[in-house]
């Protein structure tokens, strides 16, 4: 809660708790007074903080008081005096509910503030636009009809001045991302407000002569914006970190022209296709996906010779070249280190595709699962069957649970294979799936209906950012990788499934 919503929220509270006052005259005053300090805090809260629908409530209920307890003081008749007496009724019952309600808001929409990058460097961020002149687009219209995309770069920048940018840029699309969990267009309206530590445009900073390169990829209807965090953190210890909207597979992709993609890859699967239909759909949908990767690093190795002008050319070091991703980005990640321009890769909690188009991947590469993912892959690996009754449950069969054993044990043999060229595949207690983006951090809501995991955001973020970095640093920096080694005092809900590989 900002602090003029808090002072705003505040004074309602005791313009309520001052209608229970039995001594009419000091609660004349007292009203008349408290009214108007709220109403203060109100123009303050709009002009410098800004408006918020999830307050409206408390916007009335200010204004409205503070013109009730002028009458009252100024207007004295009996037939005022009686319908203030129907009045308190009905406002006390009014106001509690009101009040409990805005609260309830309150909770579940808070402006929050993202936690700081720990490394020692500000952060930069530019945004570009790809068009790849190779590729028909066919998930969607474009203005040219070919592959376009959106990638946002954060680096390390020289001391910036000013404002941080917002986390996101264009509010628009955030209507689109509470339709994606089919909410109302102004849900996440609040986000508006939240800042990232990132400075737009900033120049890259002189520590070094040149940075490793970091590509990244959001997962099924995501968006660039939920990996600031991340992105942020290894800018600050030094990486340059791209992070590609997948046009029509993010819930929305705002251009500069001001067109807005929404997710369509949803329409290419139904839940009346069978097991291997839906598999061959999401390497078609993969493939796609790697290509976007492979075309954003020849993009980037443009700039970086200045045939596409940015203060980044010359400040890459694609000798080291690094990629990760969340869901079907973190298997992107994985597809894509088969270009041997990428050294090494990370997949948060994401299943992997096209695993019958080719060998074993022959490079290190992390995996950090949810707890969830991790029971899955348990399952596989101490050959425990379904039963009937945990089918019916799940509202599976067995045929199809069959065949996602068989896909979860290729996974497993090339889980196996990268740790055998120094990965590593760990989980973390009390992790769920959406705890890797930041859409962990919108509502504390989504931790109640188990959306996110028990883990607080700021827990889990702190812990993927560690051993991120960790692992990032031991193949793109040449240091130790003091958290590979294994278990660590520091982290207890990280748990290493290497051994039982």
């Amino acid at each position: 809660m900002r602090f003029f919503e808090m002072l705003l929220f505040l004074s309602s509270t005791c313009l309520l708790a001052l209608l229970f006052m039995f001594n009419q005259r000091i609660r004349r005053s007292a009203l008349l007074l408290t009214s108007g300090a709220g109403s203060i805090f109100l123009v303050i809260h709009l002009l410098v903080e800004g408006y918020r629908v999830q307050l409206l409530f408390l916007y009335g209920y200010t204004v409205l008081m503070l013109l009730l307890s002028l009458i009252d003081v100024f207007i004295t008749t009996k037939v005022i005096r009686t319908a203030s007496r129907i009045r308190r009724v009905l406002g006390r019952l009014l106001s509690v509910i009101g009040l409990i309600a805005t609260g309830c808001f309150l909770y579940v929409f808070p402006v929050f503030d993202f936690p700081s990058p720990t490394g020692e460097l500000k952060v930069g961020t530019q945004v570009f636009h790809f068009i790849d002149p190779s590729r028909e687009e066919t998930f969607g219209k474009t203005a040219t009809g070919k592959r376009e995309l959106m990638v946002q770069v954060w680096y390390p920048a020289q001391a910036g001045t000013g404002k941080y940018a917002p986390f996101i840029p264009d509010t628009r699309i955030l209507r689109y991302m509470a339709a994606d969990y089919g909410l109302p267009g102004f849900t996440f309206q609040h986000l508006k407000y939240v800042s990232s530590h990132s400075y737009s445009g900033a120049e890259v900073s002189s520590a070094q002569t040149s940075y490793p390169l970091i590509l990244a990829n959001p997962g099924f209807s995501s968006s660039r914006f939920l990996h600031t965090l991340q992105a942020e953190n290894l800018a600050s210890h030094g990486y340059i970190v791209a992070v590609i909207d997948h046009t029509y597979n993010t819930f929305a992709t705002e251009f500069p022209d001001g067109r807005i993609t929404t997710s369509a890859t949803n329409d290419l699967f139904s839940p009346d296709q069978d097991y291997r239909t839906g598999r061959e759909i999401r390497d078609k949908l993969g493939k796609v996906l790697t290509d976007d990767v492979t075309f954003a690093l020849d993009q980037l190795e443009l700039i970086q010779s200045g045939q596409i002008p940015s203060h980044l050319t010359g400040r890459m070091d694609l000798g080291h070249v690094g990629v990760f991703g969340h869901s079907i980005g973190g298997a992107t990640a994985y597809d894509v280190s088969y270009d041997p321009r990428i050294v090494v890769g990370i997949d948060l909690d994401g299943g992997l595709y096209r695993l019958r188009d080719r060998e074993e991947l022959q490079k290190p590469f992390l995996f950090i699962n949810s707890e969830s993912y991790f029971e899955k892959l348990k399952m596989v690996m101490d050959n425990r069957i379904y039963t009937d009754a945990e089918l019916k449950r799940m509202g599976s069969t067995r045929e199809w649970e069959d065949q996602v054993t068989e896909d979860k044990k290729l996974e497993l043999e090339r889980m196996r294979k990268t740790v055998g060229k120094g990965g590593q595949v760990l989980y973390i207690d009390n992790m769920e799936h959406l705890n890797f983006a930041d859409v962990q951090f919108v509502s504390p809501i989504f931790s109640l209906l188990g959306i996110t995991g028990k883990i607080t955001p700021e827990r889990a973020n702190s812990v993927i950012n560690a051993y991120m970095l960790d692992f990032f640093d031991k193949y793109l920096k040449n240091q130790i990788g003091l958290l590979m080694k294994g278990p660590d005092s520091r982290f207890p809900e990280v748990k290493f499934v290497t051994p039982l590989l």
